[in-house]
């Protein structure tokens, strides 16, 4: 494992710089710069001192720094209301079956069928989006892709698309999602070389269900997941840590529109429930290095979850003798550079 240099030290230290992240009036230091201006800062190689990011002129030495001690980095306003707006036009569509998208899931509350019919206020989610044209463009475009470029290299896949559109919910928490690693779900790595992409397409808050995450657990192994034991509805897929630690600070990422967050797969995190009448919408990826490396998940953790997607797959198109990592080489595209292994 490569030496980390540098870290900060107390609780103090890393809650201010955490509070600095997030807002840049909070905290005795001035933030970082999020984005970069058009005179980059170039970085110094520094062999040893970073294990999770890549050396290049995107990223300042204190953004580097706090992704290597949190696990994730927010960049303000990376895409743009122009973007956001299309994207939220191609959902509605798909909503109301205007278009039809091959290979997409569509998870629906088919409770609220009945009162709106085939609308935005019954579809929660869209994954595996990647034969829409529009939606996809999403992974495609080159402001995301510079900060993906930082995590994985230059040979960039899209493995796992999806748009959230977070429902307003009730004290059954039909919606919010547990504590969870992503990696739980992927049959490929190294985790390090892994990186999700999670734009708001609306300012996401503690009221309609923002992310929350556990900073510094990405640096903890992929843990058991299961089924969350909370009285209602469990979602189909929606795993949860079946061992949650509760005294881990948690931080609520507060975002505004086109705002977009980059974390780490093995970073701990989940989102609460939508109390407004409103909708939150998110947009995301992950993205993996193609030369990243599928592995077999029998005899591990994530042998359960290969039975149900499986059989999930084996129900929706009838397929026999798939593996999980069959069910990810469908989904995945490559959006820059080489395809070498993935």
């Amino acid at each position: 494992m490569m030496e980390q240099l540098g870290k900060r030290s107390g609780p103090a230290a890393r809650l201010d710089a955490i509070l600095r992240h997030l807002s840049p009036r909070l905290g005795a230091a001035p933030a970082p710069i999020s984005v970069p201006t058009s005179v980059q800062v170039s970085v110094v190689p520094q062999p040893g001192r970073f294990r999770y990011t890549l050396d290049n002129d995107v990223l300042t030495t204190e953004q580097r720094q706090f992704y290597e001690d949190n696990g994730y980095l927010l960049i303000k306003k990376l895409v743009s209301d122009e973007d956001i707006e299309r994207f939220r036009k191609e959902f509605v569509r798909i909503c109301k079956k205007e278009v039809n998208v091959p290979g997409a899931m569509i998870m629906k509350d088919e409770s609220l069928r009945s009162q709106y019919g085939q609308s935005e206020k019954v579809v929660n989610k869209v994954q595996d989006f990647q034969e829409d044209k529009e939606l996809f463009r999403y992974c495609t475009l080159p402001e995301v892709l510079k900060y993906v470029e930082c995590f994985t290299g230059p040979n960039i896949m899209a493995m796992h698309t999806m748009l959230i559109n977070k429902l307003p919910d009730s004290d059954i928490q039909t919606f919010l999602h547990p504590m969870h690693q992503d990696l739980h779900y992927f049959p490929f790595r190294p985790a390090d070389l892994i990186v999700c992409s999670w734009t708001a397409m609306e300012r996401a808050d503690q009221d309609n269900g923002c992310l929350v995450v556990q900073p510094g657990t990405h640096k903890e192994p992929l843990k058991p997941h299961g089924y969350p034991k909370w009285e209602g509805k469990a979602n189909k897929l929606f795993h949860g840590l079946i061992d949650e630690d509760e005294k881990s600070p948690r931080v609520h990422l507060v975002m505004e529109k086109g705002d977009t967050v980059f974390f780490h797969p093995l970073l701990i995190h989940g989102s609460g429930i939508n109390k407004t009448s409103g909708f939150r919408k998110s947009i995301s990826c992950h993205f993996a290095s193609s030369e990243c490396y599928y592995i077999d998940v029998k005899n591990t953790t994530q042998e359960h979850l290969e039975k149900e997607m499986v059989e999930i797959v084996h129900k929706k198109y009838n397929a026999t003798s798939v593996e999980l990592r069959d069910i990810w080489n469908f989904r995945a595209r490559l959006v820059q550079g080489e395809r070498i292994n993935l």
